[in-house]
């Protein structure tokens, strides 16, 4: 469990909130629900309606479709942002590969945090930007066959 102060510190660390006031911070750390979770455990799966973003406190995730892995998740870093934006189910699933404790931002605390300062869907934006560029590059890159008769 962290303290309000930690939690504040804690906010502030991470990218998508670096625009926000400190007032605002203050109030939205606050609000924030802090939910924990053991190895191996599912918290959320592909398909399921989601009106929630995540932020790992401590532990590790693992993002995936079926057994395909996508993205491992450390502390700092956020999942389960597209949903708040499209009201489409979930496009993949996340679990933990350690204890996990979470951070948990719903829609609502969202949305206020992008009226009272526009820059964290800038933000939100880069961050989405960035991933499908990963992903992009993984499923771009050559199968380990291929490599094998690139290299003989």
């Amino acid at each position: 469990m962290l303290t309000s102060v930690d939690r504040l510190l804690f906010v502030r660390g991470v990218p998508i909130f670096q625009e926000l006031r400190d007032d605002f911070l203050v109030r939205l750390a606050s609000v924030m629900e802090e939910l924990s979770f053991p190895a191996k455990h599912t918290i959320f799966t592909q398909g399921q309606e989601g009106r929630a973003l995540y932020i790992v406190v401590s532990g590790q995730v693992r993002v995936h479709i079926g057994d395909r892995d996508l993205a491992q998740l450390g502390s700092g870093t956020c999942f389960g942002e597209m949903s708040l934006f499209d009201a489409e189910p979930r496009s993949a699933s996340v679990s933990t590969l350690a204890p996990c404790e979470c951070l948990v931002l719903t829609q609502q605390q969202l949305y206020e945090a992008i009226e009272e300062t526009p820059g964290i869907a800038v933000n939100i934006i880069r961050l989405l930007s960035r991933r499908i560029r990963e992903l992009n590059q993984k499923l771009n890159a050559p199968a380990p066959s291929e490599e094998k008769k690139l290299v003989g």
